[in-house]
């Protein structure tokens, strides 16, 4: 199914709802829940994926896992999406945190093909597993279509995608105002005259919140802004952009911190 509304099929009962959406540049999908577990999949562009504790940065060919009843927002950088809404019985294995993962060919391909089922065959209530109410032959590659996502589902690999959040208070704050700006001239002493404490408290704060000291954490959140950066400019300007000396050292810390190097992790 293309560009459908979850709200019209949420309760049809079928498994497992494909649905493939157009979105605009930079369109936001604000602050909402699926009752459903849903992998977003990105097969163009770039999403950037908030929760209340983390975000994660997902290029083309890379989807986000995320559970049901967790509230998140996507901004959506020039994307086509191929969703699937899961009923969360289904998969009882499913992550308890959003998770972003690699998509391989197989898994790729039976995304895009599902995205058509339900086209000219009717889809709607008593149709099985994600099929229409077509012929039995449709309804039958339907279900088996599905029934090999979800095992192929089972084994997608996660990747370093993510920056966890601190979940409320002055830090939170510093890090999305951080990840909408990610300025290399902020500093610890910056941070703390924000957030009226000292630097070692906010330090040990920040590290209590997020495992990760707030340099680290700020070079993380940069090198994550670089994703969408690299889709319309090359290593070399998207490294003096983010403060690198040389565009050896920002693919040198970009292959380090998400184990690719930048034309890896390129969106389409």
């Amino acid at each position: 199914m293309r560009n459908a509304s979850l709200a019209d099929l949420d309760r049809t009962p079928i498994a497992v709802l494909p649905i493939a959406t157009d979105y605009p540049p930079g369109h936001l999908l604000d602050w909402h829940e699926h009752r459903r577990a849903q992998l977003l999949y990105a097969a163009t562009g770039t999403m950037l994926v908030e929760t209340a504790d983390g975000a994660w940065t997902v290029p083309g060919e890379r989807a986000v896992l995320i559970p049901p009843r967790t509230r998140h927002r996507v901004r959506m950088l020039d994307v086509q999406t191929n969703s699937l809404y899961i009923e969360p019985e289904a998969v009882p294995w499913w992550p308890d945190t959003c998770r972003a993962v690699d998509v391989p060919p197989l898994l790729r391909e039976l995304l895009r093909a599902a995205a058509d089922i339900g086209v000219g065959e009717g889809a709607g209530p008593g149709a099985g597993v994600g099929a229409g109410a077509g012929t039995g032959a449709g309804v039958r590659r339907a279900e088996a279509l599905l029934g090999l996502l979800l095992i192929e589902l089972e084994r997608v690999r996660e990747v370093p995608l993510h920056l966890p959040l601190p979940e409320h208070g002055p830090l939170a704050e510093l890090c999305r105002a951080y990840i909408a700006s990610p300025e290399l001239a902020v500093t610890n002493a910056d941070w703390a005259r924000a957030a009226a404490m000292g630097e070692r408290t906010l330090s040990r704060e920040f590290r209590e919140l997020t495992g990760m000291s707030p340099a680290a954490w700020r070079a993380r959140a940069r090198l994550l802004a670089a994703i969408p950066l690299l889709a319309h400019q090359t290593v070399t300007e998207v490294a003096a952009l983010l403060g690198y000396a040389t565009p050896a050292a920002f693919s040198y810390a970009f292959a380090r911190a998400f184990g690719a190097p930048p034309s890896a992790l390129r969106a389409p």
